[in-house]
């Protein structure tokens, strides 16, 4: 028996790219999966629900987290992987895009941690996954936006572990490499290959290298690993 097998999991991000392996693999080991993005999923399975929510829009998260609780009662754990970005100059990046960025990657993640955080409190325990990016230590130029995003969801995410420590929750993050996904459809090579280059491991991130991950943040010999970032590929 799968150590997730019945678990009540959130994925957000799940209709494409890591959320839908995720939403996947936690599928493929038992787990009851609730997915959502702004966008349909393709995800076909008994143990999978899915909700058209935007994670920046407070009514629409506590809608869903609403319908979670009716149908499960608990959430045992929460990945947060949901997140856009905007390759730009910070000269050249507009208000706009820098307040649709910052709500949706730290807005969103704070929304998602918050109110799974209180189902979570109640059943137990459980626990929070939240996607930084290597963009945070690399400095990126051209990610000023996207890496200053998730730069606080790490600072959030190490004071969610002392804030939720007390309920038997944990909070961890972790921050991919380059992924093949449709995020990085638009983006240079040049500029992937010099982002790769800069990590010890000198390869892009894999989805087995990040399900590892979460893998290891959710076994309950973890319990006591909380407050902690893992970058894939060294940095």
């Amino acid at each position: 028996m799968s150590m997730v097998t019945d678990k009540v999991v959130l994925v957000s991000g799940s209709s494409r790219g890591i959320g839908a392996y995720l939403a996947s693999w936690f599928l493929s080991r038992g787990a009851v999966v609730e997915g959502c993005s702004r966008s349909e999923s393709s995800i076909a399975d008994s143990r999978y629900t899915h909700h058209r929510v935007d994670v920046s829009d407070e009514k629409q998260v506590l809608a869903m987290m609403a319908c979670i609780r009716r149908r499960h009662g608990r959430l045992d754990i929460l990945i947060n992987n949901a997140a856009i970005s905007s390759m730009n100059h910070s000269l050249l990046t507009p208000g706009e895009t820098m307040q649709r960025i910052m709500q949706t990657n730290f807005g969103g993640t704070f929304l998602l941690c918050r109110e799974a955080a209180k189902l979570m409190q109640h059943s137990g325990g459980g626990q929070i996954v939240n996607f930084s990016s290597v963009a945070v230590p690399l400095k990126i130029a051209g990610e000023s936006i996207y890496a200053a995003s998730k730069a606080a969801v790490e600072c959030l995410t190490r004071v969610l572990a002392i804030e939720l420590a007390p309920f038997g929750i944990t909070s961890n993050a972790l921050g991919p490499g380059p992924v093949d996904t449709d995020l990085l459809r638009n983006v240079p090579q040049e500029k992937i290959d010099k982002v790769v280059a800069r990590t010890a491991s000198k390869r892009k991130s894999t989805l087995e290298d990040i399900s590892n991950v979460v893998e290891f943040y959710i076994r309950p010999e973890s319990r006591n690993i909380t407050g902690q970032v893992i970058y894939i590929g060294g940095v």
